[in-house]
């Protein structure tokens, strides 16, 4: 059985990138459901079926496999629920842990988060200086409901 653990923050200004290498990410879901998500992405050259669990605190079951990249396009472009998630991808290392961060594009541009998985739940964190807010179980930050209501429509910013 697979488990991710992930804690998710937003992130603030823009220091985090003078050293980091981003990669081009679109993301559509075949499922939705929050009891149950399937995601398809595109990473760069590679493509991925991801099936999720639903979220408890900071876990949930995640299985992940690469497919063809011509089938994820395939997959994105006629069978994926609209619109797909378009993001840059980056990865940070931070005292001993790889950050991901999150650029997100289209709908969802002006969000960026950053998102770090962990061993446990319990594991101890130094948070890099520019992550703000911990959003890890506020529900309208996952990406398989950004594409539903995405950070364009929403009001004010809380960071």
């Amino acid at each position: 059985m697979g488990v991710e653990i992930e804690r998710k923050f937003l992130v603030n200004g823009t220091d985090w990138k003078i050293e980091a290498k981003g990669l081009f990410y679109q993301q559509g879901y075949l499922n939705s459901d929050p009891e149950r998500t399937v995601r398809i992405r595109r990473a760069e050259d590679k493509g991925y079926i991801t099936i999720k669990g639903k979220s408890a605190g900071a876990s949930r079951l995640e299985y992940e496999y690469e497919i063809a990249l011509h089938d994820a396009l395939e997959l994105l472009n006629h069978l994926c629920e609209k619109p797909i998630i378009e993001k840059t991808r980056y990865r940070i290392a931070y005292d001993g842990l790889v950050w991901e961060v999150d650029e997100f594009h289209g709908e969802n541009a002006g969000l960026v988060v950053a998102e770090v998985e962990l061993l446990d739940e319990q594991q101890e964190v130094t948070l890099p200086p520019w992550v703000g807010l911990e959003v890890t179980t506020d529900a309208k930050y996952y990406n398989s409901n950004l594409f539903k209501h995405p950070f364009s429509q929403w009001g004010p910013s809380p960071a």
